[in-house]
């Protein structure tokens, strides 16, 4: 007999389908559904079967990705995809010699990044592959913007896009508050990634931040019992006067 009514791996699917989650947005619900990410330390094949390279013969492919941590420290920066590696290595670098445990890391540094709708520069932990996607995406703002959030993998990378969304969708005038041709030139470079705000502040919250926000969203000042009773008393009077028959007054 079963110790639970639904199997524990279908929990926090059902948990957003009812109370306070069922009535977050259906956009940041959406967002929540799992995503699988690109391939970095790995090159899927995506065929099942493929020819052997001398006999010809066909053969089945093992497509497995191989299993990445990604530690606390990951989410404070912007790695790129990349992640700790479990494995073994051979003492000696000797196949006949044992099998010692080994995890692979990425080499970090530290460096300066400067966001045009942000107008500031930011002191972030990045890997080799980030800067590369820097470079490919040509600059520091349109890869956060074009990054999806399964790629970016990065609690600071979706801090960033929802302060750039929401830079954009407000349009607000304390970026470069003297220069208003700048600024208006840096609204029309990215307006292609502009959004309501109403979705914009919801981009990048976690499950809890989003719950609280919605808490907050929900929550109504208590009325005082005082000028409950108040109320109640007043419209029983105004009630209780229209229910009375009128009386002519004789003359």
């Amino acid at each position: 007999m079963p110790l639970h009514k639904y199997p524990p791996k279908i929990w926090d699917a059902l948990k957003l389908k009812q109370g306070i989650y069922a009535r977050l947005p259906k956009h940041y619900l959406k967002s929540l559904e799992p995503k699988e990410p690109t391939a970095v330390h790995w090159k899927p094949l995506g065929v099942q079967y493929r020819a052997h390279p001398v006999t010809g013969q066909k053969q089945r492919v093992q497509d497995v990705p191989i299993p990445i941590y990604y530690p606390p420290q990951s989410q404070d920066g912007l790695w790129g995809g990349e992640g700790w590696i479990s494995g073994f290595r051979y003492a000696n670098n000797d196949k006949m010699s044992n099998r010692l445990k080994k995890t692979w890391k990425p080499q970090l540094f530290t460096r300066e990044l400067y966001s045009e709708i942000l107008n500031h520069k930011f002191t972030i932990t990045v890997t080799s592959r980030t800067l590369d996607l820097i470079d490919a995406a040509f600059g520091f703002d349109h890869y956060i913007l074009k990054t999806p959030k399964e790629d970016l993998n990065s609690k600071l990378g979706m801090d960033l896009k929802r302060a750039m969304l929401l830079r954009l969708a407000r349009r607000d005038t304390e970026l470069y508050p003297n220069d208003q041709v700048k600024r208006e030139k840096i609204y029309s470079k990215y307006k292609e990634f502009e959004i309501p705000e109403e979705e914009a502040e919801w981009v990048g919250l976690s499950l809890e931040e989003a719950v609280e926000k919605q808490r907050v969203l929900e929550y109504k000042e208590p009325e005082p019992q005082f000028q409950v009773f108040v109320d109640k008393l007043v419209q029983e009077l105004q009630t209780k006067k229209l229910l009375e028959p009128h009386v002519i007054e004789k003359n």
